[in-house]
């Protein structure tokens, strides 16, 4: 049977065992998809706003179904560098049409040739791991770490 989500859960109980429903970028950016969780419910999503990694999507009396988000190799640059060259290298990629999101302490960015070139290029230290990538997002202030993503909830 398929449980149609319109939103996130606005208030989940986290003291309940969390069962995943894993799926890609592709789909997470998407407004209307489907996904099946690790138990093998399936859901449809007819979304007003794509959904963030993390965010409960349907909740049972015995269990909250949470969106995890997929991994990807990007590439990492460090934001130990001063302000200004931060800024310059957001702007290279931006110019080139790349991808890019920015973290708090970190720029990520999809590892591709065109992209490892540019850093090279640039004289600007990275590097490749895996993350959940979500581009377009960008720090502001002081987000809480469900806003920003899993990765600083390390």
């Amino acid at each position: 049977m398929l449980t149609l989500i319109h939103g996130p859960v606005a208030a989940p109980d986290e003291t309940l065992p969390e069962i995943a429903l894993r799926a890609e970028r592709g789909a997470v950016v998407k407004r209307i998809w489907r996904g099946r969780a690790e138990d093998g419910a399936e859901f449809g999503f007819e979304l007003a706003a794509p959904l963030a990694d993390g965010a409960t999507v349907f909740q049972s009396a015995t269990a909250r179904y949470v969106l995890r988000q997929d991994p990807e190799p990007v590439l990492e640059i460090p934001l130990d560098l001063p302000p200004s060259a931060a800024a310059g290298v957001g702007w290279a990629i931006g110019n080139l049409h790349l991808s890019l999101a920015a973290e708090p302490e970190r720029l990520l960015t999809a590892d591709e040739p065109a992209t490892r070139a540019l850093l090279e290029r640039l004289r600007v230290p990275f590097r490749a791991t895996c993350a959940v990538f979500r581009p377009g997002r960008f720090a502001r202030g002081h987000q809480s770490p469900h806003e920003l993503g899993p990765s600083h909830r390390h």
